[in-house]
């Protein structure tokens, strides 16, 4: 499975529970998650979609340590079986 497709089940499943998995771009800040899922409740997290078994960067590495830091939840999306997982645990935030 692409990335694409990986990246395309995300968006549906999140647009099922009522959210929106909105793509992330912040220009001049390097190695952020590609998208930002926002769900009803005020509950958020950002994902890095990858291809089956491939890896964040280091920088990507460092941007989810420091999302993490902050606070918030960061993951790293490369199967569509995780989907369900990750959009329950940003509902647990």
């Amino acid at each position: 499975m692409l990335e694409k497709e990986i990246e395309l089940q995300l968006l549906k499943a999140v647009k099922k529970k009522g959210g929106r998995a909105v793509k992330f771009i912040s220009p001049g800040f390097d190695g952020m998650p590609d998208r930002l899922v926002l769900l009803p409740h005020g509950r958020c997290g950002f994902v890095e979609v990858k291809a089956p078994g491939k890896k964040p960067r280091a920088l990507q590495v460092v941007r989810h340590e420091m999302l993490r830091a902050l606070g918030f939840k960061a993951y790293v999306l490369d199967a569509k079986e995780q989907i369900e997982e990750i959009i329950n645990d940003i509902y647990t935030a």
